[in-house]
C-alpha cells in the first residue's frame, strides 16, 4: 500500500497510531484524527519526514465538526482511499443497575455516533470515485457478552452490524468494508475504562500475553492490501492466552 490516502480516527494513541506509523513507513497520505491535540502535534512530528501529513483535532461525537473537517481537506487530502473507524472507548465495569448514565451516552456517541457521521460524510466520494475502503474497529465483546459490558458491546455490536449492512448497501460498487473484532489488547484502552486507576488497568493484563497495538495494525495492513476483488468481511482475533467461557450459572444454597 503505497501512495494511498489514508484517515484514521482515535490516531493519539494505541490502534490508530500503530496503524498510522505502518502506513507512514510505506509512503501514504495520512489523515490522524483525534481528541487530544498534544499527541498528534508529537505524531506527525515524528511521521512527517516519511508521509504526508495532516492533523484534524476532532471530537468524532461532534457532527458539524467532523462534516466541517472532511469537507474542508486540503485538495491532496480529499480523495480519501480508506477510512479506519478506530476512535471508541470504554467506561467502567459497574452493573447495569449502578452505571453512570453519562457513561453511556459517552460510549454510544462515540462508538456509535462517531462511526455514523465520519462514514457517512466520506462515504459518498468513495462511492462517487467507485474505489475505498472503510475499516470499522469493533471488538469480541459485540458478540460475546461479559459482566460489566452492558453498554460497550452493545456499541460494538452495532458497529458489526453496521459493517455488514454497508456490505449490502455497497454492493455493486468496488467499496470495500471490514470489521476487525479484538479481543483483550493492551493500550490506553483499560487506563481510559478505569479512569486512570493504573492498578485496575493492570490487573486486566496480569499474568498474560494481550494483544498488542501493532498487532491490529498489521491486521489493517493485510486487509487493505488484498486485490480490490477481495473483500475481508469479518476478523476476529484473541491473544492466545484469551478464549470463551463456560455459561454463567448462578446457584442459590438451600
Amino acid at each position: 500500500m503505497t501512495g494511498k490516502t489514508f484517515f484514521i480516527t482515535g490516531a493519539s494513541a494505541g490502534f490508530g497510531a500503530a496503524a498510522a506509523r505502518l502506513f507512514a513507513a510505506e509512503g501514504n497520505r495520512l489523515i490522524l484524527a483525534a481528541r487530544r491535540v498534544d499527541p498528534l502535534l508529537q505524531l506527525q512530528d515524528e511521521l512527517g519526514k516519511r508521509a504526508d501529513i495532516h492533523i484534524i483535532p476532532l471530537d468524532v461525537r461532534d457532527r458539524e465538526a467532523v462534516q466541517g473537517s472532511i469537507e474542508g481537506l486540503p485538495e491532496r487530502f480529499r480523495a480519501i482511499d480508506v477510512l479506519l473507524n478506530n476512535a471508541g472507548l470504554a467506561l467502567g465495569l459497574e452493573p447495569a443497575h449502578q452505571v453512570n448514565l453519562d457513561d453511556w451516552e459517552t460510549m454510544v456517541d462515540t462508538n456509535i455516533k462517531g462511526v455514523m457521521y465520519c462514514t457517512r460524510f466520506i462515504l459518498p466520494g468513495m462511492v462517487a470515485r467507485n474505489s475505498g475502503h472503510i475499516v470499522n474497529i469493533s471488538s469480541t465483546a459485540g458478540a460475546w457478552p461479559y459482566a460489566g459490558g452492558n453498554v460497550y458491546g452493545g456499541t460494538k455490536a452495532f458497529v458489526t452490524q453496521f459493517s455488514r449492512n454497508l456490505r449490502c448497501d455497497l454492493l455493486g460498487t468496488r467499496v470495500r468494508v471490514t470489521c476487525i473484532q479484538p479481543g483483550m489488547a493492551e493500550t490506553e484502552f483499560s487506563q481510559v475504562r478505569f479512569k486512570g486507576d493504573g492498578e485496575l488497568a493492570a490487573g486486566v493484563y496480569r499474568g498474560t500475553e494481550p494483544l498488542k497495538a501493532d498487532d491490529i495494525a498489521e491486521t489493517v495492513r493485510w486487509v487493505v492490501s488484498q486485490p480490490p476483488h477481495v473483500n475481508v468481511n469479518t476478523i476476529e482475533l484473541m491473544s492466545i492466552d484469551q478464549c470463551w467461557g463456560p455459561f454463567a450459572i448462578n446457584r442459590q444454597s438451600k
